[in-house]
């Protein structure tokens, strides 16, 4: 007798579709403010700037990759989801051991206070839901 595996559910299904559509909103917001911030007063505090240019492209690369799918695209979501976590984490950490490292707030900063804590929140739903759409191992 053949055991067969329940399929597995899609990155871009279901739930998955929201946290697509966030990370997209989420993408557009921080490119927006990076790239505001960049052209008008870089020189103001550059890190904490190309922070947010570097939160940016890890939300745009998380999107593409949930809504990608398949063996790559869930690669490339764990990574970026991981990175973001990491990153959300050690600038929260930061941002409040010591205000002078970062003269203006990233999207990361004080852990996305300035975003509802949702840059928090986010890397955490990701990882859920690539745990939760993997293939069962039983």
């Amino acid at each position: 007798m053949v055991e067969t595996r329940p399929a597995r559910q899609r990155t871009n299904s279901g739930p998955g579709r929201l946290l697509i559509a966030v990370y997209l909103l989420f993408a557009i917001a921080a490119t927006s403010r990076a790239g505001l911030q960049i052209a008008t007063k870089f020189d103001e505090a550059p890190v904490a700037y190309l922070l947010s240019a570097l939160a940016a492209l890890i939300y745009i690369v998380a999107a593409v990759g949930l809504a990608w799918g398949g063996h790559t695209g869930r690669r490339v979501a764990l990574v970026c989801c991981s990175v973001e976590l990491v990153g959300v984490v050690a600038v929260g950490i930061l941002s409040l051991a010591d205000k002078a490292l970062f003269p203006d707030e990233t999207v990361w900063s004080q852990f996305g206070s300035g975003y509802g804590y949702i840059p928090l929140v986010l890397p955490v739903l990701g990882l859920y839901w690539l745990w939760r759409t993997r293939r069962d191992p039983a």
